[in-house]
């Protein structure tokens, strides 16, 4: 496994990882490659910052995909193929809205949950509605989009955590014994069921008011008949992430507490019996091609330290600093090439610290150049 061979023939990328390790940098880079090797590909965000539209050359993004024009990524015209960039954020009432509108059996069933106050307040709050609305993003894509290629850039980990166990957290909603008592019917043979629900409720009341259980029971029973279109979906969302060419990419950086968190993301991976894919490693410390080892550098530096004159000096110095950047370099690498290891990544990838932010396409080519080649 390489992660070229992800951009070449994998589906489903979803990049995870802790925050400010270089996520949204790697989704971008991993679908310019594809697009580049004549794949139609998009790059999915959560995040809400501006990053990934500003390093496209883009104004804003929509919950809609954008296609990138060719000649922003490919100026040169020597990409192969038909390939195509798009990119998109996630909105996630936007996406709630369109999720309604699917499963509604009718316009005015749409409507009475669109307009209801309830469905209004947690459409974008809700613990849990971002994560859920990035697999319904996912899933549509993979559906109706007719994409080679879908990287998703999530959230940091432990919220990232929320993302894989979305679509779980939705049927145990609707499999609630309250969700089903809202949802009961009125007739007289489920009166005992109707009585026990109206007590439950008119004691709510007294704490957060009958004007808001008045929207909540609206909404509940305007949803009613949608549950198992719901339900369906989340199932599909899962096996989709189960197929064999969804891939994991997990991204991390040198620091100790991020490669705690990619450790700890790997485990609750393989808890859902899922996989790292690759590892990639942003920011590490460069070896500088050197192939001498640290001992014989400051054997060199004692060398030159012994000659005469400034030069002899300030060279030596430099064979010094030289010496415990590759220390550190290769200390750092066997340090990452174990947790790796602990990891089960397929592969391991680094990109050492740039002299540059990423901040458009070009410096989008440096990181590709350790990523891809």
């Amino acid at each position: 496994m390489t992660i070229s061979k992800l951009v070449d023939s994998g589906h489903v990328v979803i990049c995870c990882g802790t925050g400010g390790v270089g996520k949204t940098t790697t989704s971008a880079v991993l679908a310019l490659a594809a697009a580049r090797r004549g794949r139609n590909a998009v790059v999915v965000t959560i995040d809400p910052a501006k990053r990934l539209a500003d390093t496209l050359g883009l104004s804003e993004l929509g919950d809609t995909a954008q296609e990138i024009p060719r000649s922003r990524w490919d100026p040169a015209g020597v990409a192969k193929g038909d390939g195509r960039l798009s990119a998109l954020m996630l909105d996630t009432e936007a996406t709630f809205d369109s999720l309604v509108h699917k499963h509604a059996h009718s316009k005015e069933q749409a409507e009475r949950i669109l307009d209801n106050r309830f469905y209004r307040n947690i459409a974008g709050a809700l613990s849990g509605t971002q994560e859920y609305m990035a697999m319904e993003k996912l899933h549509e894509l993979h559906e109706e989009g007719g994409y080679d290629l879908i990287i998703v850039d999530t959230p940091p980990t432990r919220h990232a955590l929320d993302f894989l166990d979305a679509p779980e957290r939705l049927t145990r909603l609707l499999n609630n014994r309250i969700f089903r008592f809202l949802m009961m019917p009125t007739r007289r043979s489920m009166k005992l069921a109707s009585f026990a629900a109206q007590a439950f409720l008119k004691t709510v009341a007294k704490v957060i008011g009958t004007e808001v259980i008045d929207d909540i029971v609206a909404f509940f029973r305007a949803f009613e008949g949608m549950e198992q279109g719901f339900r369906d979906r989340a199932g599909r969302v899962l096996e989709l992430l189960s197929e064999a060419d969804t891939s994991f990419v997990l991204v991390t950086s040198p620091r100790r507490d991020a490669v705690d968190e990619a450790e700890f993301f790997a485990a609750r991976l393989r808890e859902s019996e899922l996989h790292v894919a690759a590892l990639v490693v942003n920011r590490v410390h460069p070896d500088f091609g050197v192939t001498d080892d640290p001992e014989q550098l400051r054997r060199r530096a004692k060398e030159l330290a012994q000659t005469d004159g400034d030069a002899g000096d300030r060279l030596s110095a430099r064979y010094e600093n030289l010496a415990d950047y590759v220390q550190l370099a290769r200390h750092e690498r066997g340090e990452l090439a174990r947790a790796g290891e602990r990891i089960g990544a397929g592969v391991v990838a680094y990109v050492p610290a740039l002299a540059h932010d990423v901040v458009d396409i070009a410096a989008l080519d440096a990181v590709s150049f350790y990523l891809v080649g």
